[in-house]
């Protein structure tokens, strides 16, 4: 069903039926639920401290060792996008997955090539965003430190993010 057909049966309905059709929504889905409540009661400080812990958990969980699942840390920045933070918070959590990436690649040393170009890719995409929303003074200092922790990685990973990140802070 489209947004259009969508909103023309829900126009036709009664609003008691409408708080019936959202309450159901409520009930039937984890992620309506989640939305809604943010909705009325928007926290989005708590939000990002939320989704931050999933992505930390990934990288360095409280017992074991870390998955390192870069699709369950981009669900989190994906599910937290569909709550329309501000720009900042956004590109927070998308430096935060990076940070803890390359955290990981300076505490265990050399490790699978794949988990370096989803590291990159995924710093691409932060530095996008962050370029994007003029948000670099404000994590600057952030950036140079996490890349001081990949001078000494390998697969070229040391190389790349300083030219990732020279690529949008020059401007270009």
């Amino acid at each position: 069903m489209s947004k259009v057909a969508l909103k023309k049966y829900l126009g036709t309905l009664e609003k008691s039926e409408v708080i019936d059709v959202v309450l159901d929504l409520y009930d039937a889905r984890k992620e309506a639920k989640e939305y809604l409540e943010y909705f009325l009661n928007p926290d989005e400080k708590a939000k990002l401290k939320e989704y931050k812990a999933i992505i930390r958990n990934e990288f360095w969980p409280k017992r074991g060792d870390g998955k390192c699942r870069f699709s369950v840390c981009k669900k989190a920045i994906t599910d937290f996008r569909k709550l329309h933070p501000s720009p900042e918070n956004l590109a927070d959590l998308m430096l935060y997955l990076v940070e803890n990436a390359c955290e990981v690649t300076d505490a265990w040393g050399d490790l699978w090539e794949s988990f370096y170009d989803s590291t990159e890719s995924n710093f691409e995409a932060t530095m996008k965003y962050i370029s994007k929303n003029n948000l670099l003074p404000k994590f600057q200092k952030r950036i140079e430190a996490m890349l001081k922790n990949t001078e000494s990685s390998g697969y070229g990973f040391c190389d790349a993010m300083p030219d990732i990140y020279g690529e949008y802070a020059s401007g270009k």
